[in-house]
């Protein structure tokens, strides 16, 4: 442009000047070795003009020439973006369909090419493996890595969702762990750490993350708790393999006092004692946790209780029934505690009681055996009668 503005000016300059001095033209001598030019300043500034214009043309067509490659390979990738565009286009269309193969196809075809080559790539690296071809999902899973520069976030998101897919459930973890260290509170991260944990028993790598999940709103807050429990019970399990009733105290006793007064983990450690023949420490659990909160579950535990002062139980049993009333399951718990320590008479009258509020197959049988050892035979005919019947009432195919 300045060129152009210069050029201009030197014209205007000849059309005014040239004819004021036509008269006094002057004169310019160049002398050499060999030549003499002879000109006067008028035919000299012709000279000048002539030589900038074929200057200027002669820049213009290099310029055209060296630029020609450079608008045709412009023009052949901007054919091959918009090529790229309306395949992956076509791709969303498919995958709607569920055609996995035609999606892995169409997005990987001038992935290179598209608005997000990185998304092409992890998105056909997905559809692959919906198809079950391990081997092109992991191409495309490293073409799509080697794309992703600084940010891998979602390469790795997609690795451990194809690994999970693939039930490669530590490699998957691995690939979590590593997730988890720079993006703690991902969505995605975290909904895939839950599977991977809950797969692997990782119940502790479980619980460090509920946290973050509550902060994140990943599931809602009956999920949450729900896997806490699993993992405090996944957690148990372990120690009671490890190292049995001891583990199993050792391990009771690292969790906090708050932890420790739930009563769906009462349960569960009281159950895990039992299993362990530690019935003493079983019984302590139970009792502390009527104490606090009145559960059937822990009542439903104590006949299985074979402690040395069965007497707690039983003491237990009607300080509940004086604060409840007088109901089916607690009777018929304290019925079956008087029957193993003989006291038939009395264990009769609870069991009495139990059925009074509702029938039970199990308390006619115990009732049964009951006035067995009390010699009344008719009675004790009768209640496996009533047993039997309603058995057979709620069991009509039987």
């Amino acid at each position: 442009m300045l060129k152009v503005f210069i050029l201009f000016i030197l014209l205007i300059a000849g059309v005014v000047l040239g004819p004021m001095i036509a008269g006094h033209q002057g004169y310019v001598l160049i002398q050499t070795d060999n030549w003499n030019i002879e000109t006067s300043v008028t035919g000299l500034v012709i000279i000048l003009i002539i030589s900038l214009l074929v200057i200027l043309a002669v820049e213009w067509l290099l310029r055209r020439v060296l630029h020609t490659g450079a608008r045709t390979r412009g023009w052949f990738t901007g054919r091959k973006r918009r090529r790229a565009q309306r395949h992956t286009q076509s791709a969303l269309m498919k995958l709607a369909e569920g055609d996995h193969r035609q999606v892995e196809k169409l997005l990987s075809k001038d992935a290179d090419h598209a608005d997000v080559p990185v998304a092409n790539y992890l998105l056909a690296a997905e559809a692959a493996q919906q198809r079950g071809d391990e081997i092109r999902a992991n191409q495309h899973l490293e073409r799509a890595a080697e794309l992703s520069e600084s940010n891998t976030i979602p390469v790795e998101i997609a690795r451990a969702r194809i690994q999970l897919a693939r039930n490669e459930d530590h490699a998957a973890r691995h690939s979590i762990d590593r997730l988890l260290e720079v993006a703690p509170r991902h969505t995605e991260v975290l909904r895939l750490a839950e599977q991977a944990y809950v797969r692997t028993g990782a119940w502790s790598a479980l619980l460090d993350i509920l946290p973050a999940m509550q902060k994140a709103q990943v599931g809602d807050e009956l999920h949450r708790d729900a896997l806490q429990q699993q993992a405090w019970l996944g957690l148990m399990n372990q120690a009671m393999a490890d190292q049995g009733s001891d583990g199993l105290k050792r391990w009771w006793g690292t969790l906090s006092r708050k932890t420790r007064q739930d009563t769906t983990l009462q349960v569960a450690m009281a159950d895990h004692l039992i299993e362990c023949n530690d019935h003493d420490t079983a019984q302590s659990i139970v009792l502390e946790g009527l104490k606090r909160h009145y559960d059937d579950r822990l009542v439903l535990l104590m006949p299985r209780i074979k402690s040395g002062n069965p007497e707690a139980l039983e003491k237990a049993l009607r300080q509940q029934i004086k604060q409840h009333g007088a109901t089916p399951l607690l009777h018929s718990t304290l019925g079956q505690l008087l029957m193993r320590h003989g006291e038939w008479q009395q264990a009769a009258d609870a069991l009495q009681q139990a059925l009074a509020q509702r029938p039970d197959a199990f308390d006619y049988a115990w009732l049964a055996d009951v006035y067995d050892r009390l010699h009344r035979p008719e009675e004790a005919a009768k209640m496996r009668r009533e047993g039997l019947l309603l058995t057979l009432k709620n069991n009509p195919n039987a």
